[in-house]
């Protein structure tokens, strides 16, 4: 049944991403009547919702969580999932799904293929905290970097006098900057409580194994901390914003999965 639901999940996030490239072509085409957004969000929700069946059958067991590098890259492709349809039912955000949506389904092909290589762990409640706030902080991060992209294409084409296809169908640049902001000050929270979780709750956050993981997320709460305060005092937008949003989302792809994905694959750990 997990197979199952995992499949039909896939097919579904390839099937609204490809409705969402198409709602906006039609935008782009100033077509009068552009298809509307509920069956697109309806698929949307119930592969979320057969997605996050598959991992529960996969990840957790009643000897523990496998949190092995694939269930760990699924678990955080449906969590950016959930919080951009979530997202999206407010603001006009939906459009990252036609990058992230296909993401998405890779993620949960690879599990469906390739996952349960890991070790069900028993862990305690707080290291299921600090497990969970930086699955979210990196959900958050990785919806805001994909915003980024998209900001620094739209300023590039204003800039240039010259906003053309699908340029045209995104929202103003200044909210797309606001929801940048908003949605780096949500991740920004969670990776701040990552951290303090992980300082709480782990024996040592420096030993030799998580030592690189533990001084690149400092290094990412670093940056975007400085951001935050850069735009709170300074007014900092524009490139300055996209430089220091890749850059942070930049080190804790390395400490969130890099580390994971040469332990585990490369070195066999």
């Amino acid at each position: 049944m997990s197979m199952i639901a995992g499949f039909i999940a896939t097919l579904l996030y390839l099937g609204a991403s490809v409705m969402l490239a198409l709602r906006l072509r039609r935008k782009v085409a100033h077509e009068p009547q552009p298809p509307a957004r509920w069956p697109v969000l309806t698929g949307w929700a119930l592969a979320v919702l057969l997605h996050g069946a598959t991992i529960y059958g996969d990840a957790f067991s009643p000897g523990g969580i496998d949190m092995g590098f694939f269930n760990a890259l699924s678990l955080s492709a449906w969590l950016i999932a959930l919080l951009l349809w979530i997202a999206s039912l407010r603001h006009p955000l939906e459009l990252l799904g036609i990058i992230l949506l296909p993401f998405a389904a890779l993620a949960l092909a690879l599990e469906l293929s390739l996952g349960g290589t890991g070790t069900a762990t028993a862990l305690p409640a707080g290291l299921q905290i600090h497990i969970l706030t930086s699955l979210l902080a990196y959900s958050l991060l990785a919806i805001a970097a994909i915003q980024a992209i998209l900001l620094a294409i739209q300023n590039k084409h204003l800039h240039n006098h010259h906003p053309r296809g699908f340029i045209r169908a995104l929202p103003p640049l200044a909210m797309m900057e606001s929801l940048l902001f908003q949605i780096i000050g949500l991740g920004f929270v969670f990776l701040s409580a990552s951290l303090a979780s992980g300082f709480l709750f782990l024996e040592d956050l420096f030993a030799q194994q998580v030592a690189h993981k533990t001084v690149l997320s400092i290094a990412a709460w670093l940056l975007f901390g400085t951001l935050l305060f850069g735009r709170w005092r300074f007014g900092w937008r524009g490139r300055i914003a996209i430089r220091w949003t890749l850059g942070g989302f930049g080190a804790l792809v390395l400490a969130y999965f890099g580390s994971k994905l040469v332990l585990e694959l490369v070195l066999g750990r």
